[in-house]
């Protein structure tokens, strides 16, 4: 958290607040947020810009400076950005707007890294593509797939594989193709692949038009819940049943992460 649904949803509603306003001042909270480059040289670096755009890529969240650098920001897993927030208990760094507005960076466990770079590839040329484009097709999946022989679970996450899928949108995509979470990646038949993308597209494009998920922390720039969780099948879902087949809900450990699935409409279908 927040994965491409709440990242995006941060943009799109941030944008009318930030576009072409100027950067007046900026407070650091917290200066272990800012990866570089130092505090003092981040903010000189800062001030004075203007924002000429916000962009998105996998879970960054990329403001166009005119001067032709890039803040780059990471909610990471408890992070939002908030407009002219009344609560500042959680601020860890504000973005001061000639207009009089301000950008809080809320993020209370601390995890969230904000940066400067020159080049934007700095960051992009890492990650995967992004699964709602439309060179994202079942054969470039299912290409993707083939060559990897860890769970597919791990696999969905990995930002280097395809950017912008987290834990609870993996398990939400995995549930909706009655795929277990465990079974190899390499191993998923040609059916399997199609329900895949096809659960992939429509898990992500549904909590795209609920604003997100806040499960925890994550809230939108007005300060509002997102409500992607409201329709959440099995993420999270410990002690819930399972809404197509009744069969209670179960959480494992798959590479370290909590993966939740239902063992019935997800069986373990593989030697």
């Amino acid at each position: 958290m927040p994965e491409l649904p709440e990242v995006e949803t941060i943009k799109n509603e941030l944008l009318p607040h930030v576009l072409n306003r100027t950067i007046k001042s900026i407070d650091v909270l917290w200066d272990r947020m800012v990866k570089k480059p130092a505090v003092k040289d981040f903010k000189k670096q800062v001030v004075g810009q203007k924002i000429t755009s916000l962009t998105r890529r996998g879970k960054y969240l990329f403001f166009h400076l005119s001067g032709g650098s890039y803040l780059v920001m990471h909610m990471k897993m408890t992070g939002s950005l908030v407009m002219n927030s009344k609560d500042t208990k959680f601020a860890r760094a504000i973005l001061h707007l000639d207009n009089g507005k301000a950008v809080y960076f809320h993020d209370p466990r601390k995890f969230g890294k904000m940066w400067l770079e020159k080049d934007a590839a700095a960051v992009t040329s890492r990650l995967g593509p992004e699964p709602l484009d439309n060179d994202f097709t079942p054969a470039a999946l299912g290409n993707i797939l083939s060559k990897r022989t860890a769970p597919v679970k791990p696999v969905l996450l990995d930002q280097s594989i395809i950017a912008g899928i987290g834990n609870m949108y993996a398990d939400e995509s995995l549930f909706e193709a009655k795929i277990h979470p465990e079974k190899p990646a390499n191993k998923l038949s040609r059916a399997e692949i199609v329900r895949l993308y096809k659960a992939i597209q429509s898990v992500l494009q549904k909590a795209l038009k609920n604003k997100g998920a806040s499960v925890r922390n994550y809230i939108r720039p007005d300060g509002a819940p997102g409500s992607a969780h409201d329709e959440f099948n099995v993420a999270h879902g410990v002690g819930k049943d399972c809404p197509r087949c009744g069969t209670p809900i179960r959480r494992i450990v798959v590479r370290g992460r909590g993966t939740y699935f239902c063992p019935r409409c997800q069986p373990h279908n593989w030697r």
